[in-house]
C-alpha cells in the first residue's frame, strides 16, 4: 500500500469537524473496514486481527471513578457497553417500605422515595444468589412475596429527644440542634440490616449497609418518631433509576488535531488560546526543520511554533476555525475507533466490576442471538468428527 493510500485510509477513520459542518459520520457496512475509492478489501472479520487492534489504556483508575480508552472497537459496541452499564447490571435498592410510625414533617411517600434512592452496598456473592422480586397490586397474579431468598430487610427506628440539660443550654443561647437534641438529623448509617436466620446461616459474612453513611434522610424535633421496616430487592436500571449501578457512564471519541501548515510567532500564542490549556504547546523550530525543503519552516530557525501536545484534553472546540489567519492550517476531527470512557460507580460495585459485568452481559446476549439464529435456520446437520473439529478450530481465529 502506497504512502498516499495509507494517508487516505487514515483519513477514512476520522470524523471531520469543520467550521459549519461535520463530515464522514455515516456508519460503515463492515465495522473496521475503512476502504478508499481505489482500494478493494475483503470485509471478512477475523478474531486475530481484532485482538491485534484492540487496546485498553487507563487514564484515571480509582475504585469508584475510572477513565479509560477503548481502542479498536465499533461505535455500536461502545454504545452497547454504555447502555448495559446504565440499565442492565443488577443491583440492590429499597423497593417496599412499611411505615409503622412517622410523625416527622416529611410525608410518608416522600420519605419512602428518599430511602429508595439511598445506594446500598453488600456482599456481591449474596447479591448474585438473590432471586428476582416482582411486586404486583393486591389481588393480581404473577408477583412474589418478600422472603429471605429475594429480599433484604432494613430497619429504621429513631426518636428525637432533648439532650440531657438541653433546656438549660437553650436558655444560655444555644441554637445548634445537634447540641440541643438527640437524633435531630437522621442519616443513612442509622438504617440497620436485619438478617433472617436463613440469611445468617447461608451468608455469615454478608453485611448490607448504605454506601455513604452521611446521606441525610430527615430532620426531626423532640417528640417526633420514625419507625420503618423496608425491603431491598435486586433490580436493573431499566426498571427504575435507583437500581442503576453508575452515577455516570459516558464515552467520547478521541479529538484529532492536525496542523497542516506552520503556525509561528504570535499566531502560535493565539492558536494555543483557542484550545484548553495543555492541548497546544510551543517549541522552537530546529535547524533540521528550517533546512528541510518543503517543511514550511525555511528561514524560521529559532522561532516558536505551535505543536499539538495533548489532544485528550480537548473538547473539540471550533474556535480556531473562526480566525482567518488559521484558515487552511489546521484540521479538526474525531477518531472513529477510539472511545474515552468515564465510569462513576454509585458504590455497590467498583467501576471496573461494573464494566466487566457489562462485558459479561453482552456476551450472554450474543450467545442468545446465536441460539435464535440457529433456530431460524433449522436443526444443525450431523457432522463427522473431523469436520466438526476443523470448524471448531476455525472459530478460534475467524468470526
Amino acid at each position: 500500500m502506497s504512502a498516499r493510500t495509507d494517508e487516505a485510509f487514515a483519513r477514512r477513520k476520522i470524523i471531520g469537524v469543520n467550521e459549519e459542518t461535520v463530515t464522514n459520520v455515516s456508519s460503515k457496512d463492515f465495522p473496521h473496514h475503512y476502504t478508499t475509492s481505489d482500494q478493494v478489501e475483503d470485509p471478512s472479520w477475523f478474531l486475530r486481527k481484532f485482538q491485534e487492534g484492540l487496546e485498553i489504556t487507563f487514564h484515571e483508575h480509582k475504585p469508584f471513578d475510572t477513565s479509560f480508552s477503548l481502542i479498536g472497537i465499533d461505535a455500536s459496541i461502545a454504545n452497547a457497553f454504555r447502555r448495559i452499564m446504565i440499565a442492565e447490571v443488577p443491583t440492590l435498592a429499597l423497593e417496599q417500605v412499611y411505615i409503622k410510625n412517622n410523625t416527622s414533617i416529611i410525608h410518608d411517600e416522600i420519605l419512602a422515595q428518599r430511602l429508595g434512592l439511598v445506594p446500598l452496598a453488600g456482599d456481591p456473592a449474596f447479591l448474585e444468589d438473590l432471586k428476582p422480586f416482582k411486586y404486583v397490586e393486591p389481588g393480581q397474579e404473577g408477583g412474589s412475596a418478600p422472603y429471605w431468598g429475594n429480599s433484604i430487610a432494613l430497619e429504621l427506628k429513631v426518636e428525637c429527644m432533648w439532650q440531657e440539660k438541653g433546656k438549660e443550654r437553650a436558655r444560655q443561647g444555644e441554637t445548634d440542634p445537634k447540641q440541643l437534641y438527640n437524633n435531630s438529623s437522621i442519616y443513612a448509617h442509622q438504617l440497620e440490616f436485619v438478617p433472617s436466620k436463613e440469611q445468617t446461616d447461608r451468608f455469615p459474612a454478608c453485611f448490607i449497609k448504605p454506601v455513604n453513611p452521611e446521606i441525610l434522610i430527615a430532620k426531626m424535633r423532640p417528640g417526633q418518631k420514625i419507625d420503618i421496616l423496608a425491603f431491598a430487592v435486586k433490580g436493573i436500571g431499566e426498571d427504575h433509576a435507583k437500581f442503576s449501578p453508575v452515577a455516570t457512564a459516558t464515552y467520547r471519541m478521541l479529538p484529532v488535531i492536525e496542523i497542516t501548515r506552520p503556525i509561528l510567532g504570535a499566531d502560535a500564542d493565539k492558536f494555543a488560546r483557542c484550545f484548553n490549556r495543555g492541548v497546544i504547546t510551543k517549541s522552537r523550530v530546529t535547524e533540521e526543520e528550517a533546512s528541510r525543503e518543503g517543511s514550511g519552516y525555511e528561514g524560521h530557525e529559532g522561532e516558536m511554533k505551535a505543536v499539538v501536545s495533548d489532544p485528550f484534553k480537548d473538547t473539540v472546540s471550533r474556535e480556531c476555525l473562526r480566525h482567518p489567519e488559521f484558515k487552511g492550517k489546521v484540521r479538526l476531527g474525531r477518531a472513529m475507533d477510539h472511545f474515552i470512557f468515564k465510569v462513576e460507580s454509585t458504590g455497590q460495585f467498583t467501576s471496573d466490576e461494573v464494566f466487566l459485568e457489562s462485558v459479561r452481559i453482552l456476551k450472554q446476549k450474543a450467545k442468545k442471538m446465536v441460539v435464535h439464529l440457529d433456530n431460524l435456520v433449522g436443526p444443525p446437520k450431523e457432522k463427522t468428527g473431523d469436520v466438526a473439529q476443523e470448524q471448531g478450530s476455525a472459530m478460534d481465529t475467524d468470526g
